[in-house]
């Protein structure tokens, strides 16, 4: 039976801020037969120390992790440049499995996700599966359709991409004792007494500007509306070309419209998407395929609609699990959620709104979550890929 512990800090020197951590999270558990420490933190730490650390004090238990823009643990939200948080895992042997590629890119999404799939199904089907990856260039949706072709389309994939500090230069991923810039891992969770349930939600709406894919390969978009692609997305933004990938991410989300049910499901018409970097020749690339033909529409945020939208979706989230003992929740949110979009007073609150509703006997839950660049969810009976949502995946004892 796979049990969680978390725990979270924004301690300056990187070795002590891991070891208090793994130290609190643990909480006097035997540390030899801890099967996961999956972790999350900010780009000022040492990305060797946290590794090493954290293989001293758990010298069994496999270590997968990413950098992001702000950590979310049950202590709360965290983005400044050193802050940590780590869920640790025990359990059985077979209950848990890690699969990892050194090197999943766009070109290889579905290639690379199928292999990692397939070696997780070597232990029997999961119950479900935490996927991780770079959020600079990838093709979710083509690492959803791999994980698919091997588990079926009916074993819940949740998890989000890696970020840096929203520069949208370079994020890293650390599995065992490697240090990676276009790496992936595949987590399956074994254990039959455990569901998870995933729910995402933003609050943008259609800002009356459409632009179309004109030219593309894959998730590398050439032009818009027959321009090269930046030129005429900075300027449906009101942006001078010159403006960078930072500066366009708080207020440049482009939405892909929604069928009416499913948009009704979501509480919003439209599916996000996130220009993740400018190539020189001016086109970018997207976390998903574009072919041409795509109609992207530019999307502002409203604020009164993201507390809205939250208060429904943790509603219906706390109707989906009903009466079952929450046991552990990871966490993706959309780094243009954080400081970018919210000041701290009002990402605080949000972070409480999610929180509250899912504690157990007065306590927060093990919570590990990120500010990164994509999230995956279930929406309309499908893994889909998300950006900039609030995503939750809270995994329950049946």
């Amino acid at each position: 039976m796979l049990t969680f512990a978390s725990s979270s800090n924004g301690l300056v020197d990187t070795e002590k801020a891991v070891a208090a951590a793994i130290a609190n999270a643990a909480a006097g558990k035997d540390l030899g037969a801890c099967r996961l420490v999956a972790f999350h933190m900010t780009m000022g730490h040492d990305h060797r120390k946290v590794v090493g650390v954290i293989k001293g004090l758990a010298p069994n238990a496999r270590i997968v992790g990413c950098t992001c823009a702000g950590v979310i643990g049950k202590e709360g939200a965290d983005e400044s440049m050193r802050a940590f948080a780590a869920m640790l895992v025990w359990g059985d042997p077979g209950e848990l499995t890690v699969a990892t590629h050194p090197k999943l890119e766009g070109a290889n999404s579905h290639a690379a996700a199928a292999q990692m799939a397939g070696e997780v199904l070597r232990a029997g089907k999961p119950q479900f599966v935490m996927f991780l990856g770079s959020g600079i260039d990838i093709d979710c949706d083509a690492a959803i359709a791999g994980i698919e072709s091997k588990l079926g389309d009916g074993v819940t994939i949740f998890g989000g991409t890696s970020a840096d500090n929203m520069k949208g230069v370079a994020s890293y991923q650390l599995l065992d004792d490697g240090v990676h810039e276009h790496a992936a891992v595949l987590i399956g969770f074994h254990d039959a007494s455990l569901q998870v349930h995933t729910q995402a939600s933003h609050g943008f709406v259609p800002a009356g500007v459409e632009l179309q894919v004109t030219k593309s390969v894959g998730n590398h978009v050439h032009e818009l509306d027959g321009k090269p692609a930046w030129q005429a997305y900075t300027r449906g933004l009101g942006l001078p070309e010159t403006a960078t990938p930072a500066d366009t991410i708080p207020p440049g989300a482009v939405g892909v419209l929604l069928a009416p049910a499913v948009a009704a499901e979501y509480g919003d018409s439209h599916l996000l998407r996130v220009i993740t970097r400018k190539l020189p020749d001016g086109s970018f690339l997207m976390p998903v395929a574009s072919p041409a033909g795509t109609r992207l529409s530019l999307m502002r945020r409203d604020e009164a609609r993201i507390f809205r939208n939250l208060d429904v979706m943790m509603k219906q989230v706390r109707a989906a699990i009903g009466a079952r003992k929450v046991v552990g929740v990871f966490h993706a949110d959309c780094g243009a959620r954080g400081r970018l979009t919210l000041d701290r007073v009002s990402k605080d609150e949000i972070v409480k709104e999610m929180q509250k509703p899912l504690h157990e006997d007065g306590q927060c839950p093990a919570w590990l979550g990120m500010y990164g660049f994509g999230e995956f969810a279930r929406l309309g009976g499908r893994n889909t890929f998300h950006n900039y949502t609030t995503a939750l995946y809270v995994i329950t004892r049946r």
